[in-house]
Formats: C-alpha cells, sequence, structure tokens
C-alpha cells in the first residue's frame, strides 16, 4: 500500500487517537484494530482473540477490538507505517520488522543460536534487555506492551538440508533482516525477501527454494503442501512484540489503560504458554500429511551448523550493538550455557 493510501486511511483514523477521552465519555465503544499477518489458529491468532476477550469484558464493553488476521489490512512492509499514521492501533509484527524501522537493536532477536533455550529467551524479554529494547521504539510513536512467543525456526526446502553444504545455491526466503541475510549467505544461500503473505505461492512456484519458520507458521499457511522436507534444526527465533499507537495509548483514560495493560499481561500468559504446545501439534500435523519428510539434527550436526553460523554475531556487531549481544550471551552464561 501505497503512503498516499495511507495517509487517507489516516483521516478516516485520526479520531482515534485525539478523541478517546471524549468517546469514553459519551458511553461510545473505543475502537482498538489489531492486525497481524498471520492465521487466526496460530500461537499469535489465538493471542490476539484471547486479548479481545479479556479487553472486553474487563472494561464493560467501553473498548471494542477488531481483529484482522492474514493481512488482511497490511502485509509486512505496511503494518508498522499503518500503526505510526493512526490508521491501525494495535499489531504484533515479529521482533525482524523493527530493523527497517531504524530500531536494529532489535535484530539480535534473528541471530542464529543465540538463545539456547526458551528459559533464556524469558530472561532477556522479561528483564532489562526486554524493556530497554521497547524504549527505544517510543521516539518512533509505538509503545510496546508485551513480548509474545512463536517459538524456533525449522528449515524446509525440496531436497534435504542436514549441512551448511547443503544450503550452497538455494533461493531462501528471509524476513526483511540484515540479521537474517547474514545468515543465509553464511550458509552459500541466496536470501530472499518475501512478505509473509505471499511465501506460498513463491514455494509452490519455485520462486524461492525453501524458508524457514516456526513449525505452526509452516502448518497452517500450508508451506509443507509444497515442500518436500523439514528440517528441525530451532537455529534461530521467531516472536512478537504487541505494539500499539503512543499517540492513541496515552489518549485512552487512566482507567482504561490499566484495564487493557490488565487484560495484555493474562494474553501474554496465554500465548507465551501455548506457543510450544501448538508449534508440536503442527510438526505432528506435518508429520501425519505424509507430504514432507522431517529430520532432527543430530547433536553434531547442530554443532556443525553452530560453527558455520556463529561468525554472524561478530559480523552483526556494529549493526547491532557489541554491548547487547553480549549482555544477552551473559544471560545463557547466567543459566549454564555456554
Amino acid at each position: 500500500m501505497k503512503t498516499k493510501t495511507l495517509f487517507l486511511a489516516l483521516a478516516a483514523a485520526a479520531s482515534f487517537c485525539t478523541t478517546a477521552l471524549a468517546q469514553s465519555s459519551a458511553q461510545a465503544p473505543i475502537i482498538i484494530k489489531f492486525s497481524h499477518v498471520v492465521a487466526q489458529d496460530t500461537p499469535k491468532g489465538k493471542g490476539a482473540q484471547r486479548f479481545k476477550e479479556l479487553a472486553e469484558k474487563a472494561t464493560n464493553g467501553r473498548v471494542k477490538v477488531e481483529i484482522y488476521p492474514n493481512s488482511q489490512l497490511y502485509k509486512d512492509k505496511e503494518e508498522l507505517e499503518a500503526l505510526q499514521l493512526g490508521a491501525v492501533q494495535m499489531l504484533a509484527p515479529s521482533l525482524s520488522k523493527f530493523g527497517p524501522l531504524g530500531v536494529k537493536e532489535f535484530e539480535v532477536f534473528d541471530l542464529p543460536y543465540i538463545f539456547p533455550s526458551s528459559a533464556v529467551l524469558t530472561r532477556v524479554t522479561d528483564g532489562p534487555i526486554g524493556k530497554d529494547l521497547f524504549k527505544k521504539l517510543e521516539p518512533k510513536g509505538i509503545t510496546g506492551l508485551a513480548y509474545w512467543d512463536n517459538g524456533f525456526k525449522v528449515m524446509t526446502a525440496n531436497k534435504p538440508l542436514k549441512t551448511p553444504a547443503d544450503f550452497k545455491g538455494l533461493k531462501i526466503r528471509i524476513q526483511s533482516s540484515k540479521v537474517l541475510d547474514a545468515q543465509m549467505r553464511a550458509l552459500g544461500a541466496n536470501p530472499q525477501v518475501l512478505p509473509f503473505s505471499e511465501v506460498y505461492q513463491a514455494l509452490q512456484t519455485g520462486v524461492v527454494d525453501g524458508g524457514e519458520n516456526t513449525p505452526s507458521n509452516v502448518y497452517t499457511q500450508k508451506m509443507y503442501e509444497v515442500q518436500k522436507y523439514l528440517t528441525v534444526s530451532d537455529h534461530g527465533y521467531i516472536g512478537y512484540a504487541v505494539v500499539v499507537n503512543k499517540k492513541f495509548w496515552d489518549g485512552l483514560p487512566a482507567d482504561i489503560r490499566a484495564q487493557l495493560e490488565t487484560a495484555m499481561k493474562e494474553a501474554t500468559k496465554y500465548a507465551n504458554t501455548i506457543a510450544q504446545e501448538e508449534n508440536d501439534k503442527a510438526l505432528e500435523a506435518i508429520r501425519k500429511a505424509g507430504k514432507t519428510a522431517i529430520y532432527k539434527l543430530t547433536d553434531a550436526e547442530k554443532a556443525e551448523w553452530r560453527k558455520a553460523l556463529f561468525p554472524v554475531q561478530k559480523q552483526m556487531e556494529g549493526r547491532i550493538g557489541k554491548e547487547l549481544i553480549a549482555s544477552v550471551n551473559k544471560e545463557s552464561a547466567a543459566m549454564g550455557f555456554k
């Protein structure tokens, strides 16, 4: 969507940012348009639905949350601009989206094998690092509310991917991230940036040879139907930041904002609890479909992947920040990981 169109959408939606208090006084419901790009039956989709239910109940109908899944309103490249302009009030974009916005530090989440466990990840998102990253969004007109988990990534392709050498020459779809670009090049692949909504067709037609994603996304977007092989590599992480238009959020009555914060905390706990379960179910469903051979890396093979990908951390120090990368690695060390 072009910027001109977004400005037209802004004109229609601007009242949300400037008259929330007046709406509340008149007992008219405050509308929160919550847009996202994945299916409803994913961890993010279910988390958004839970937030809607909790928010509307907590505010006794003073707030109405309208959910628009599957890129119904905006694609990957458009949604953050739409949020900044006020055309939507809430998003849950993947953490990779904030790098192109100018907050490059968020790309620390894209570094391969930087999170050895979900426990380390939680220490990062729930601790000072996560809070500091959210503060960096405020000058962009964005308020960060919560981190939602989607789990660790798998690789898919139409050939087995067991060693770094297997990637040589393959066109692999990635999100728009300099880190992910460097990751694929380290493996000898050719990274291709594509919107999430276009991945299935690109895989089907051979525009790209493979991709990386979580099992729940691979399954709900039916990517497994056009990929013969899936490798459980856990090489990277996909998570989301639930964010809101700062002007809209700050303009809400204090009591409503507090109720929405409580609803978001409960929805976050729910979304993060079901993430692993949803991915496990998706992987089993892909297995049962019989169209995709699933392979899990051995410890020796994973060590080979780590060795090939570790230089990406050093390469990205100038972009992400040497101290930030070191801080994340310290969290791993604190939990006994080398």
